[in-house]
């Protein structure tokens, strides 16, 4: 067992390929990687965070994808130890939709949804993980954090002598990609995964139709939502993450209550959520995942119950520099921008390129969340740029800078 925990336990002198198998293909896992292993054997070096090439190479019939995995290392100088997993996906999105009200008696009942069910990994999530960049590491060390936790739980440490629940908390302002790096661990587990079980599922809920104004139909939705957690995770053979987004509406809930402002249902349907999430723990193959935009309002009975905790803060200026990097890349893949090579974040600031009018612009963008960067490029298209079938990276630059000044212009019309 303990050989499929290596990739969250070693350090930089390991280093996990993805293998991405078509799913017509009928070769068994160990002739794939020896596949994998023999094409990969061609090269010198491997640069973490891209995919190989395969055109008219002699596997491309059978392995759609080959990913060379993140690491602290922009290089990987072959040969070096790497870990291979093989995984596939179906041909389209299989996602499923739990509705919150009663199949039998829909009079009046809210027909929002209450979770929503992911086969993984699932082809909607891919790329997720690489589009979301963050300072100091913390994918990674969310992976090997988690990684333990799994691993503990699988090798039968006792929760009463060291705790072990396998909840994690990801907490910060809106817009920083918390729930998509719930999303994004779920996936990237499922597929690291791959030698302990077979297929995986994400079991998303959404808190504001849990906990609904109808308190005493919230009970038998938390129950009858639990069955179908249950019931998953009696597949030994399949992985299930369950992520619960906006957590924060537990404490509400409970306050609302305290407060004499809801009925006493809503504690009790508080509790029942919270005593279902603990007899998840006797699932080997579990994991939970919350986010909460309000780091103050976290319920402590769900605080307490966290193994990690991590703080999902605004980007820094490196990190608003790879986004909107990317964001260019991007507009030069599909030619509305005009091809040209960008430096990285540290080069960039030292030189006197384009390069360098994009770090002034990450700079003055400081306090800008993930979600507004990404959806600079599309405004500074409408506003400025529409006229033009291949602009300058340049102009580029020059028309995100003046979105991003007349967002904060109304920003600040908004707060007065």
């Amino acid at each position: 067992m303990g050989a499929c925990w290596r990739l969250f336990t070693v350090g930089y002198t390991t280093y996990s390929v993805e293998v991405r198998q078509r799913s017509q293909s009928v070769l068994d896992r160990d002739i794939v990687v020896a596949h994998a292993k023999r094409y990969i054997s061609k090269f010198d070096a491997l640069t973490t965070e891209q995919s190989l090439s395969l055109q008219n190479s002699d596997i491309q019939d059978d392995v759609d994808q080959i990913y060379v995995a993140e690491s602290g290392a922009k290089v990987v100088q072959l040969p070096a130890q790497l870990i291979y997993h093989v995984y596939r996906q179906s041909e389209v999105d299989n996602v499923d939709e739990f509705g919150v009200g009663d199949a039998e008696d829909q009079n009046g009942a809210d027909n929002s949804v209450a979770a929503t069910l992911f086969e993984l990994p699932n082809r909607s999530l891919d790329g997720v993980w690489k589009s979301l960049v963050y300072t100091n590491d913390v994918k990674s060390r969310l992976l090997h954090y988690i990684g333990t936790t799994m691993q503990f739980a699988s090798q039968g440490i006792d929760p009463t002598i060291i705790t072990c629940n396998r909840m994690v908390l990801l907490h910060g302002p809106p817009g920083t990609g918390k729930t998509s790096l719930c999303r994004a661990l779920a996936q990237k587990l499922a597929i690291r995964l791959d030698s302990q079980y077979t297929h995986g599922k994400l079991v998303e809920i959404n808190s504001h139709s849990l906990f609904s104004k109808w308190f005493s139909e919230s009970g038998k939705l938390v129950h009858r939502l639990f069955e179908l957690i249950n019931e998953l995770l009696s597949d030994q053979s399949g992985f299930v993450a369950v992520l619960i987004d906006e957590i924060e509406s537990l404490t509400k809930a409970r306050a609302s209550a305290a407060a004499g402002v809801e009925p006493s249902d809503s504690i009790r349907v508080v509790n029942a959520l919270l005593t279902e999430l603990d007899k998840l723990k006797q699932h080997q193959n579990v994991l939970v995942m919350a986010t909460s935009n309000l780091s103050e309002s976290i319920d402590p009975a769900f605080l307490d119950r966290a193994d990690i905790r991590q703080y999902i803060g605004l980007p820094g200026a490196e990190a608003i520099y790879r986004i909107l990097r990317s964001c260019l890349e991007e507009l030069m893949r599909v030619k509305l921008a005009q091809t040209e090579q960008l430096l990285d974040y540290d080069d960039a600031i030292a030189s006197n390129t384009t390069s360098t009018a994009l770090a002034r612009l990450a700079e003055s963008c400081y306090g800008a969340s993930g979600r507004s960067l990404r959806r600079m490029p599309l405004l500074a298209h409408a506003d400025h740029l529409r006229l033009y079938p291949q602009a300058r990276v340049l102009d580029w630059i020059k028309a995100m800078q003046s979105v991003w000044e007349a967002m904060q212009q109304e920003a600040a019309q908004n707060s007065s």
